[in-house]
């Protein structure tokens, strides 16, 4: 049994009490105090009477360390920011260390040998050694991986001003277009972290983004790629840190304008049919699909900050305000639309973004610290909607419909810290956030259904029109929101060698959420090539278009469609933790730790479903100082890595959603609100299982609007979602101005949650761990519980898999002789069954399944027939580059450059036989038509990848002499080549079990055009 495999069962019995109660005294959260701060740490000659003092030089924050006897020591939770550092004899200065600039989360070593003195720059005052620089580039106290990203930086490198695309540079973070949100190694996008200031800001429905803030506010970026302590957690994936920035004693200001105009924009590309080859698509192969030359837009930011001292050493201020806003115009329908939705083809669209950050410092005393941080981060969105007519590439003049929308909301954090001696230090940390959601539609009537129809579902001679202008075709429900509350206690202890860090943290967050067709309801209008093949088998629908009359003659019938999803649940998050980070020699250190996860989730009633208590994480890691100059490190980690899952797991069958089709043939449509005419019902097996009493439908998921019992939603004992990680790696200071180092990295997932409907469990869909055996509680006809244990084998379903290895390289250039630069490689394989949380495979334009922990892929066992293979977050090569260089105090440029090799490809289509209870989609691991030739097997990630990706930025900026170098000037050209490269395909390759899809192997999704940025700042 492996180190980490011994903490898979639970403790039982006393042992698992006293556990409980150890870490409840001594544990803490997503993330530890000492994450969003820093440390000072060193070596001194051994002489009675050393102390080093620390002094802020930002805000005059001073703290004084006796040196231990071996001569070391060290200044823990430290703000981030500029520090001098003196050592001292007996009260008297000896020597010390200027500027020495603090990171988020690391250590600086600043040290004082016999020849501090005589040191290179060094200046004797008064027999005080004053030396500017000669740190360490390695930084020997860390045993996890991350980059670093400053507000220099961040300033100075071509980058779109966004907090994903900054972690982009960060070695392992891969784009996922599916989403809009980064993969870090391997990972879901979904299984990623978020904090400002300490606080976890992840989106609480889906955990699929997070809140921002102006991009002049960040302080520094953390981007933490693997390998992190006990007190990080609820991450599988990756975690972004951010640090804002915070007042001084000396007053500063600024404004800025930021503007991106449409004119320098270069005209994204048209989409067009792909060549499928089938004769049935000979009207469409090759054609336009998508006028996207018209989708053009400016953007602008607009803002200004001040920051400085109410009370000088005391109480400090930051204020950054901005508004950003984009306005343009875009051709939003297709060409294969009917005339009902190219009424409200085009659209005229503006977005506003206010968005403000301010920070208050207050410190009381030189050991105690309060912070205040307000964050606003909002979105309004408007769009008037035109009719747009392909024939002539034109819209209309008179408004048809519109949408607006508003989301977002505040979030207030406070925090204290208190050093309470030389060896400890406490901090408390609380949090609020409310976020809404509002959506109002033009001309909504609530009356109208909506109406969906392509060009492929049109009877010849028949108008298909729709009353319902509504924009998009499921609504939020009023009053939605999302609220998050959470508190932290942090405890740090010197004692001896040992740094010993224990707390505890909580986290509740609560969405009212849900969604509903526009109108109640839809009708959905589809054309079954063989008019005589039944419509789906599979859940019961026998009957034919043929068989019910009407133009079902023809193969044309309609369905109406029932989505609708409401719900206020629930998920509370507490963690433990320990570590102690032992420094059991000059040069070795280790870090042992141990984190203990509580995960509840609740249902719109408030009723537990899932309840998992002792998930235990140890975290193991290791510095190696070889030399003991801080010249060479070794590093290695391992550890267990947990996720909870996120509230709108609780949204569809578990809090009673309704999803259902009821299937129809018709005569005609009425013209002006859409509705068919002349119904006539196509038969359905009253013996199915899937027939909702309710609708009449049938519902492949058995999603008929009553909430469940929640002790039969979910297995009993669900393990958590959760992955093990091992990491070798070395840095090593090459020159005084080049580093480079390696790193190894492999991840397995070792549990997953998600959702199985197979026939054994009444086709209901029921959340389980996959790849084991699992028991639940089935009601019975009586209304009692009845236990059930299924096997693995019972399930008929494969083991999990989702592994991933990587080589990290990279050389660095600290800023130095006017420039700074790095360049990292990355070789990496991600391969298995599952993409974790999410299934971004099943994009097919509108993005990929976002119902978290509730994907498609363990439905049933037919769905993971092939499912083994290379993964959607595969990259196999990545190489990325970034650097800037200062001309003279005037002039400066700067690059960046991210190229990476493409995305696995797929084909998918119908399952070969139309057995009972499977889905009639084309989502099977299978490629051609049933019973066709060529029809066979298609293994995940089979079929190639897509292009590799290149995009070069350039940047240069002017700050004038004769301005007192106060006034900026900067243009940044982003994605220099234009190269607009596919990023995704539709990988369906039939439309039912005997049509090609029209637009298998159409492109999806690809990188921005090139665009210009100009930047005109006064800072002051």
């Amino acid at each position: 049994m492996s180190y980490l495999a011994a903490f898979t069962k639970r403790p039982k019995g006393r042992s698992s009490l006293a556990l409980a109660v150890a870490l409840a005294l001594a544990g803490t959260g997503a993330l530890a105090q000492s994450n969003i701060t820093g440390s000072i740490f060193g070596q001194v000659a051994p002489q009675s009477g050393n102390t080093v003092e620390i002094k802020s030089v930002d805000t005059g924050l001073t703290r004084s360390v006796t040196v231990d006897e071996q001569g070391r020591y060290r200044f823990s939770s430290l703000p981030t920011g500029r520090y001098s550092v003196t050592l001292k004899n007996n009260g008297a200065a000896v020597s010390t260390r200027d500027n020495v600039e603090l990171s988020i989360a690391g250590g600086t070593e600043v040290s004082f040998g016999a020849s501090a003195a005589a040191a290179t720059d060094a200046k004797n005052l008064d027999g005080v050694s004053v030396v500017a620089s000669a740190l360490p580039a390695i930084d020997v106290s860390s045993v996890d991986t991350r980059t670093v990203l400053t507000s220099e930086q961040l300033a100075k490198l071509p980058i779109d001003r966004d907090i994903a695309a900054a972690a982009m540079l960060a070695p392992s973070v891969v784009a996922n277009s599916s989403y809009g949100v980064p993969s870090f190694g391997g990972a879901a996008s979904s299984e990623n972290a978020y904090f400002i200031n300490g606080y976890a800001v992840t989106n609480p429905l889906t955990s699929i983004g997070f809140t921002k803030l102006p991009f002049d506010a960040i302080d520094q970026q953390q981007v933490l790629t693997g390998g992190y302590g006990a007190e990080f957690g609820r991450s599988t994936g990756g975690v972004i840190n951010i640090v804002t920035k915070r007042g001084s004693n000396q007053t500063k200001g600024g404004i800025y304008t930021i503007w991106e105009p449409e004119a320098l924009r270069a005209s994204p590309r048209n989409n067009y049919f792909p060549q499928t080859g089938a004769a049935t698509n000979a009207a469409t192969d090759g054609k336009l699909y998508q006028y996207r030359n018209r989708n053009q837009y400016w953007k602008s930011t607009v803002g200004a900050y001040i920051s400085g001292a109410l009370i000088k050493d005391r109480l400090f201020y930051y204020i950054d305000a901005e508004v950003n806003r984009q306005e343009g115009a875009s051709v939003g329908s297709f060409s294969n639309s009917a005339a009902s939705a190219s009424k409200i083809g085009y659209s005229d669209y503006q977005y506003k973004m206010p968005r403000w950050t301010a920070k208050i410092d207050w410190n009381i005393t030189d050991n105690h610290i309060l912070e205040f941080t307000g964050v606003s981060d909002k979105t309004e969105y408007t769009s008037d909607r035109y009719a747009y007519d392909y024939k002539t590439l034109s819209h209309g003049n008179t408004q048809t419909g519109g949408v607006y929308t508003k989301d977002g909301g505040d979030l207030y954090i406070a925090k204290y810290t208190g050093y309470i001696t030389d060896d400890l230090t406490v901090s408390a940390l609380y949090g609020t956030q409310k976020i809404n959601h509002v959506q109002t539609n033009y001309g909504f009537n609530p009356a109208c259904p909506y109406i969906s129809v392509g060009s492929n579902a049109q009877a010849p001679g028949v108008t298909y029109n729709s009353c319902q202008t509504a924009v998009t075709s499921t609504l939020p429900l009023d009053g939605a929101n999302d609220k998050t509350k959470g508190w932290r206690l942090d405890i740090e202890y010197r004692l001896g060698d040992h740094d010993i860090r224990f707390g505890y943290d909580a986290q509740n967050a609560k969405s009212f959420t849900g969604k509903e067709y526009a109108g109640g309801y839809a009708w959905v209008y589809a054309k079954q090539t063989n008019p005589a093949t039944a419509i789906d088998p599979g859940l019961g629908v026998t009957g034919s278009p043929a068989s019910a009359g009407g133009l079902g003659a023809q193969g044309y019938y309609v369905y109406k469609a029932y989505n609708t999803q409401r719900a206020g649940v629930e998920t509370d998050q507490a963690a433990q933790f320990i570590e102690d980070r032992w420094q059991v020699n000059d040069r070795w250190l280790l870090s042992i730790g141990l984190r203990n996860e509580q995960f509840t989730n609740y249902n719109k009633n408030g009723d537990a479903y899932i309840k998992q208590r002792h998930q235990l994480a140890p975290r193991l890691g290791a510095s190696w100082d070889v030399f003991g100059d801080s010249s060479l490190k070794v590093f290695a980690n391992a550890g267990r890595y947990h996720l909870a899952v996120p509230n709108n797991a609780a949204v569809r069958s578990v809090s009673g959603s309704l999803i259902s089709n009821q299937y129809f043939t018709y005569t005609g449509v009425d013209p002006v609100s859409g509705v068919p005419l002349g119904l006539n019902p196509i038969a359905v097996n009253p013996a199915s299982p899937f027939i909702c009493a309710s609708t009449g439908g049938v519902s492949s998921n058995k999603e008929c609007g009553q909430a469940p019992d929640p002790r039969t939603v979910a297995a009993k004992g669900l393990r958590a979602h959760f992955q093990d990680e091992y990491i070798l790696g070395m840095e090593q200071q090459i020159s005084p101005t080049f580093n480079w180092g390696a790193k190894l990295t492999y991840r397995k997932l070792m549990s997953a949650i998600d959702d199985t409907c197979i026939q054994a469990l009444g086709n209901k869909c029921l959340t389980f761990n996959p790849g084991r055996g699992n028991t639940f509680m089935v009601a019975q006809a009586d209304g009692s519980l009845k236990e059930v244990h299924l096997s693995q084998k019972d399930l008929n379903l494969p083991d999990l898999k989702r592994k991933y290895y990587a080589v990290d390289l990279f050389v660095e250039h600290p800023f130095a002789d006017s420039w700074y630069g790095k360049v990292e490689y990355t070789f990496s394989r991600n391969y298995g069954n599952t993409e974790g949380q999410l299934a971004s495979d099943l994009d097919t334009g509108a993005g990929g399944q976002t119902d978290v922990s509730r994907t498609q892929d363990w439905d049933l066992p037919q769905l993971m027939v092939g499912s083994n293979g290379t993964l959607p977050n595969h990259r196999a090569h990545q190489v990325k580059a970034f650097g800037y260089y200062q001309l003279n105090q005037e002039w400066r440029f700067g690059a960046t450059l991210v190229a990476a090799s493409g995305r696995p490809k797929n084909c998918t289509s119908f399952y070969p036989t139309a057995d009972a209870g499977l889905y009639n989609s084309s989502t099977y691991w299978f490629c051609g038509l049933p019973g066709q030739p060529g029809y066979a097997i298609s293994p995940r990630g089979s079929k190639g990848t897509t292009p590799w990706t290149y995009q070069l930025n350039l940047n240069a900026a002017y700050t004038p002499g004769w301005l007192d170098n106060k006034l900026t000037l900067q243009l940044d050209v982003i994605n220099v080549l234009n190269r607009q490269t596919a990023t995704m395909y539709n990988y369906r390759y039939a439309l039912n079990r005997t049509t090609v899809n029209p637009l298998y192997g159409r492109e999806l999704n690809y990188t921005d055009p090139r665009y210009f940025r100009v930047t005109a700042r006064y800072d002051f």
